[in-house]
């Protein structure tokens, strides 16, 4: 939907923003000056969003309109053109260096993808419904190095592991042997004795620590079972992109036994789904966004700038970023990444450039799969049990 041209403070008709409401201003939404700083921005947002969002008994349209204010104006960038309420095309834009030239758009019945039910107009056909992408298992390079039918390893280790038992085990036994040989007597009695209190003393520590690591376990599997999935997708009309994502991961990701699969995460010290999606495997996480966006070739720079076909892409934004930071920050012991999951919004093909040495990169469903379930599957049958439990606890979702 375009804005009008009402002012210095609209967005101008000829510039594309999606979700945006004729006559909303940004500032008045967000109950800001226009001079507000980011740290009043994002203060602002944050109270707002405790209000507005659809878990607190607010609608799933005026929360979008909020987030897309906040992003709006918590980006530099984007601020300052809403403020001039120029034009913003993609021609404008310097091209960045040269990028394979765009796929050809495919005729209806051909296209991989279909899209339907969303309520957000940027670039979309009304007749356009998108299937779950499937993947032929062969060219998923991961897929036969891996078996699903493996046993997990719950890490960190609570017990003492078998090898100080059996050897504490094993020096009772001879030490109660030595006694009917009659080879002991005097002080040598006394050196015995002393030995054998000491290793049924091992003996019943270790056995203890058996115990309270067995209670572990079983508190763990009480607490999650064998559930490989937790939480949902997002369930509103304009939210098929998640769903998407949500069969993709159920459907291949999962083949690895100690893949737990996260859906609507909150950022810590927030009470709202930040991350559509994550997936952790051993100590590997990876946060995903799903998006619909127009058909073109997508790239991103170094500095996390999107490129669509060349040109700085302006169809939408993304907070994944940001979740990465702070997830890396909760989780320091844990490798976190992040990507953008690209869908057509209409007609056409999706393609995306390389992922090396870019911060967050768009990747077609099958390049996730490809490349982030060979990165996950590095240690695929390993559970940590702490992590487990603290990205557990950020779901929001039921």
């Amino acid at each position: 939907m375009r804005a009008p041209r009402g002012g210095p403070h609209r967005v101008s008709a000829q510039r594309e923003v999606t979700g945006v409401v004729d006559g909303v201003d940004y500032y008045e939404l967000l109950g800001v000056g226009r001079d507000a700083s980011p740290a009043e921005i994002k203060s602002a947002y944050r109270s707002l969003a405790r209000t507005m969002h659809p878990d607190a008994g607010g609608t799933a349209g005026t929360f979008r309109l909020l987030r897309e204010a906040y992003e709006t104006l918590n980006d530099p960038r984007l601020r300052a053109e809403y403020d001039e309420g120029e034009p913003d095309t993609d021609e404008e834009e310097s091209a960045p260096p040269p990028q394979p030239p765009p796929p050809r758009t495919r005729r209806p019945g051909t296209t991989r993808y279909r899209q339907g039910g969303r309520t957000r107009g940027f670039g979309e056909d009304p007749g356009f419904t998108a299937p779950a992408p499937r993947m032929a298992l062969q060219t998923i390079p991961w897929w036969d190095r891996v078996h699903a039918d493996e046993p997990i390893l719950c890490v960190p280790r609570r017990g003492p592991g078998h090898a100080p038992g059996l050897g504490a085990l094993a020096t009772a036994a001879l030490l109660l042997l030595a006694l009917p040989l009659g080879i002991l007597s005097g002080p040598v009695l006394i050196a015995w004795l002393v030995l054998l209190a000491a290793a049924l003393g091992a003996v019943v520590v270790l056995s203890r620590r058996y115990q309270a690591a067995a209670r572990t376990d079983r508190a763990f599997t009480a607490e999650f079972g064998g559930r490989q999935v937790h939480g949902r997708a997002g369930q509103e009309t304009d939210e098929l992109g998640e769903r998407l994502t949500e069969d993709l991961l159920s459907r291949y990701l999962t083949r690895m036994p100690g893949a737990r699969v996260f859906h609507g995460l909150a950022w810590p010290e927030s009470v709202f789904a930040d991350v559509h999606h994550a997936v952790l495997c051993g100590r590997r996480l990876v946060l995903v966004e799903s998006k619909l966006w127009l058909p073109g070739h997508y790239t991103a720079g170094r500095d996390g700038t999107l490129w669509r076909n060349g040109n700085r892409f302006r169809g939408g934004g993304s907070r994944l970023a940001e979740s990465v930071a702070a997830y890396r920050e909760l989780l320091p012991e844990v490798e976190v990444r992040g990507v953008l999951i690209v869908y057509p919004s209409r007609w056409g093909e999706v393609t995306t450039g390389e992922a090396t040495g870019v911060p967050v990169p768009p990747m077609t469903p099958e390049q996730f799969v490809r490349e982030v379930g060979d990165w996950l599957a590095v240690d695929p049958c390993t559970v940590d049990r702490d992590v487990v439990r603290t990205v557990h606890g950020q779901v929001v979702s039921a």
